[in-house]
């Protein structure tokens, strides 16, 4: 056979692989129906010549050979271990390096390696792009000394209702004095408020964003440069059932 690049392997294995999983279960299934296996051939002949009584012979036919199905999944499978075995030597020598903004990031890949990258480098991507960001509506620095970002310090007062009396008529002789009481609030102290947040700057997240994207691409190109590695065509599945129904 002529020697085909990988991805071409891979695609192929594609259709063949559902296919023989599909012929083999059938045959599987079809060995299963005893009576389609089954033929039978009787006449009939009286025991006295005389005997007008003449029953027709009865046949039925064998309609499925143990022998037949088991070529049919010798076929199916024959080329199932082949493609198998073509694409899985050939993924032993595919290799490319990972390359991001001309830098080498990763030297001669397998790329089976490269297809596992590819795909959990997907799942850093969402985790990144979830990641917690700092309120847009404050203003955050940095802080050592608690290895958080903060605000500015901020302060605001605190009043407390304090009961007054207001004399609304004085006392007389005849009639006391009318006091009215009421509440006045009065300034007792002052909060100072530091937020403190251990999210990440926006800038900061959109730049891890941007990081994975492009690595996520290199991986990409370097699976589909590893993928054009040729896959000598190896034969096995003759020689499999050439031994297992010889």
């Amino acid at each position: 056979m002529v020697p085909q690049t990988l991805n071409k392997v891979v695609a192929l294995e594609k259709g063949i692989k559902p296919r023989a999983s599909a012929d083999f279960t059938a045959a599987y299934q079809l060995l299963q129906k005893a009576p389609l296996l089954s033929g039978i051939s009787r006449t009939y002949k009286a025991k006295d010549d005389d005997d007008k009584e003449q029953l027709p012979p009865e046949q039925t036919r064998v309609q499925i050979r143990a022998t037949d199905v088991i070529k049919d999944v010798e076929r199916a499978l024959t080329r199932l271990f082949d493609i198998t075995i073509t694409k899985d030597k050939g993924n032993a020598t595919a290799r490319a390096d990972i390359e991001v903004d001309g830098e080498t990031i990763a030297e001669n890949v397998p790329a089976t390696t490269l297809l596992f990258l590819e795909k959990h480098l997907g799942d850093v991507h969402t985790f990144v792009a979830k990641l917690p960001v700092l309120d847009p509506a404050d203003t955050w620095v940095y802080d050592p000394a608690t290895d958080a970002f903060a605000t500015p310090a901020t302060q605001t007062v605190r009043s407390k209702k304090v009961p007054r009396n207001h004399v609304r008529a004085e006392a007389t002789d005849k009639h006391p004095a009318q006091v009215e009481m009421y509440y006045e609030d009065v300034l007792v102290g002052n909060w100072t408020t530091t937020k403190f947040s251990g999210a990440l700057p926006q800038a900061r997240v959109n730049e891890l964003r941007t990081r994975v994207l492009k690595l996520m691409d290199a991986v990409k190109v370097a699976r589909e440069q590893a993928n054009t590695t040729e896959a000598p065509s190896i034969e096995i599945g003759t020689k499999i059932f050439g031994y297992l129904f010889a």
